[in-house]
């Protein structure tokens, strides 16, 4: 008798993964709004619950998601969904959020990971069970790196000019090396009331949306018990470094303080 082999034919839709919590209720998975708009649904395995949204993979598929992450309008629109499930999850207690663009062609590959990865999972939920992430940023502030002089001075005009150019880019300098030495003072400073701090690139000023310079990018994981102390610390060093102007936001998803795994950004989990 010959056997002959059957294909099983490719899943229609996978599971985009948002985050892992211990519990998700029902009726507040239900609220939020998934990837294709459908509410989110809950994947439990060995304890744990995973949040995903239902994929369809001629989108989200390996192929068409890395076509799809080279268009920055897709990609804004993803991240901004993906985000705003974790954020919802985060507001009703602590969650490891996932990478974003974390597909599994199935269920059954997720609750997979969730076994696999428990250990380091439980782990994260412990240390950010009753904390928060906040973001403190720094920018120069503004008018302190100006420059008064206006004379031409000896050699005319056009010597007056570079001259007075060149005293404007010393002095931004200057003042870029103070800024620089005041956020490294004020992120020690935070870091030690934070249960953990982390430094990120500041961003761009397209990004940040600010006229200004950025010279810090702060994340700082804080107890809710010192959220008070904390605050006022930040007004407080705001304060002793007037070059500075400094910025709280959050409580954001402890994005900053999961750990990263050794894989892609990109994760597609094909089934096998």
């Amino acid at each position: 008798m010959v056997e002959v082999a059957v294909a099983r034919p490719a899943p229609a839709s996978g599971a985009w993964l948002h985050g892992v919590a211990r519990h998700a209720e029902p009726a507040t998975l239900a609220a939020i709004p998934g990837m294709d708009g459908a509410p989110v649904r809950a994947v439990s395995a060995a304890g744990l619950v995973a949040v995903v949204s239902t994929a369809p993979l001629d989108e989200y598929g390996e192929e068409p998601i890395r076509r799809n992450l080279e268009d920055l309008a897709w990609l804004e629109r993803a991240a901004r969904a993906h985000h705003a499930v974790v954020e919802a999850l985060a507001r009703r207690g602590p969650v490891v959020p996932a990478r974003l663009a974390t597909v599994h062609t199935d269920d059954e590959r997720v609750a997979g990971s969730l076994g696999a990865h428990r250990a380091e999972l439980v782990a994260t939920l412990d240390r950010l069970t009753g904390r928060g992430e906040w973001g403190v940023k720094g920018y120069l502030a503004p008018g302190a790196a100006t420059v008064d002089a206006e004379t031409t001075g000896r050699g005319g005009v056009g010597t007056a000019y570079l001259r007075r150019r060149r005293a404007q880019l010393t002095s931004r300098e200057e003042h870029l090396q103070v800024a620089g030495a005041a956020a490294d003072a004020v992120h020690s400073a935070l870091c030690e009331l934070a249960v953990a701090g982390r430094r990120h690139a500041p961003q761009d000023r397209r990004l940040s949306g600010a006229s200004a310079t950025m010279v810090l990018n702060g994340a700082y994981l804080v107890d809710v018990a010192a959220l008070p102390r904390f605050t006022e610390l930040v007004g407080s060093l705001g304060g002793r470094h007037p070059g500075l102007r400094l910025e709280l936001t959050g409580p954001w998803p402890a994005y900053s303080f999961v750990a990263e795994r050794a894989e892609p950004a990109l994760t597609v989990r094909e089934a096998g």
